[in-house]
């Protein structure tokens, strides 16, 4: 075999490679969408509602800002029988240090909401650390309870946050049911915001410092109740032990 004779068969064993890598590049892109979502459905995710079959659901609060109407919530709570949790603010623990004793005192769970209401996306996984422990030992001096579930600030977290969460033994909690207290809307409109989403597991949020909320809050409960459902602290929501959460935020026993 002369010299243009290998270079001939060399070109075309070359080619063949090519072809090879041309059809296999023309698969990925066809397939890249699936294999993206397969990617995306294994973020790790915060719990944001509970299987559960009996009716029972959480009412939860975030409180950062205002404390006008907190003891009349609790008010309200009690009078209702029923028990909510709190995610506070450390700031806020500051400012208010006696709505926080009064909240715990009333039955209702004090849990966090992060030293300053940061972006925790933002923070190193260092930081973090610091200020979920920062707002906990707050928060423990006064209840003499530390927090074991924690709430981002504005919802927002990506995989790092919730791993960083999750190594300090707790658990963040996101919600299912938004009442859009925040945005000022009437308490007929947050009436019908709940209870048209609401299902057994569901995590409902309020804000301690929207203007209609107090307002609403008995006609949620009402209701709801009228429904059959019952109100549990997130703690006796949220599952213990072996458990998953599935590609939307519904924590599942193990054995589902």
């Amino acid at each position: 075999m002369n010299v243009k004779q290998l270079l001939r068969r060399h070109r075309s064993t070359l080619s063949a490679i090519a072809l090879v890598f041309a059809v296999i590049g023309i698969f990925w892109v066809v397939n890249a969408p699936a294999l993206v979502g397969v990617s995306a459905s294994k973020r790790a995710l915060p719990v944001y509602c509970v299987q559960r079959d009996d009716k029972t659901v959480a009412i939860s609060f975030d409180a950062a800002w205002g404390n006008e109407d907190t003891q009349m919530l609790i008010d309200i709570l009690d009078q209702y029988g029923v028990n909510a949790t709190f995610f506070v603010v450390g700031d806020w623990v500051d400012k208010y240090p006696e709505s926080v004793r009064a909240l715990a005192d009333a039955g209702n769970e004090v849990m966090n909401h992060s030293t300053s209401h940061a972006h925790f996306s933002k923070l190193s996984h260092n930081e973090i650390i610091r200020d979920i422990n920062l707002c906990n030992d707050k928060i423990e001096q006064i209840t003499g309870v530390r927090p074991t579930l924690f709430r981002c600030p504005y919802g927002e977290y990506n995989d790092k946050v919730i791993a960083t969460v999750r190594s300090l033994g707790m658990t963040p909690v996101q919600w299912s049911v938004d009442s859009l207290d925040w945005k000022g809307i009437s308490a007929e409109e947050i009436t019908e915001n709940v209870v048209s989403k609401v299902e057994s597991g569901s995590i409902l949020l309020f804000h301690n410092d929207a203007e209609h909320t107090p307002e609403a809050l008995p006609n949620v409960i009402t209701v709801l109740k009228n429904q059959g459902y019952r109100f549990v602290r997130l703690t006796d929501l949220v599952l213990d032990g072996t458990c998953f959460i599935d590609s939307e935020g519904k924590q599942h026993p193990a054995a589902h």
